[in-house]
């Protein structure tokens, strides 16, 4: 028993740092917590991706096609969303990351200089951010790259 007990305490006491269990990302959980509350569907069975574009950029959300209600339930939420970014209102994405979210003050500021487009895709939806404005542009890449990091998602990055 002495062994035993003496055995596994050099094991401990010899184990390299880097062998400790990761611990767990607390802060993306929470965010994907909120993220299930604000957009009805689990956000670890279903995919975001932020893509930034010359002119703008896109919020992509999708799941499995063959879940109709959680297809629905992203169209109604990326539509919802849509409506409000377009008011300038940015509650909910302050909601889900529990913080102001880069880019959405000058978003707001430059709304009549933003469009704002809803497009159903097999597994959910996406919303196109256009401007003209240089000033809106950079916002909305902020606003993107900001989320791309919080998700854990893909998503194009223009340079």
């Amino acid at each position: 028993m002495r062994r035993l007990l003496l055995s596994s305490l050099i094991a401990v006491a010899c184990r390299s740092p880097d062998s400790r269990p990761a611990a767990p990302d607390t802060a993306f959980a929470q965010v994907q917590s909120r993220g299930k509350v604000a957009m009805g569907v689990d956000q670890y069975t279903s995919s975001h991706q932020f893509d930034d574009l010359p002119g703008g950029g896109r919020i992509e959300l999708q799941r499995d096609s063959t879940d109709t209600a959680g297809v629905r339930t992203i169209r109604e939420h990326l539509q919802q969303i849509t409506a409000a970014f377009k008011a300038g209102d940015f509650a909910l994405p302050g909601f889900v990351h529990d913080e102001t979210v880069p880019g959405t003050a000058v978003m707001t500021a430059n709304r009549a200089l933003i469009d704002y487009t809803f497009r159903p895709l097999p597994g959910g939806g996406e919303v196109l951010i256009t401007s003209r404005d240089s000033a809106s542009v950079s916002a909305i890449h902020d606003f993107l790259a900001f989320q791309r990091n919080d998700h854990h998602a893909g998503g194009m990055v223009h340079q």
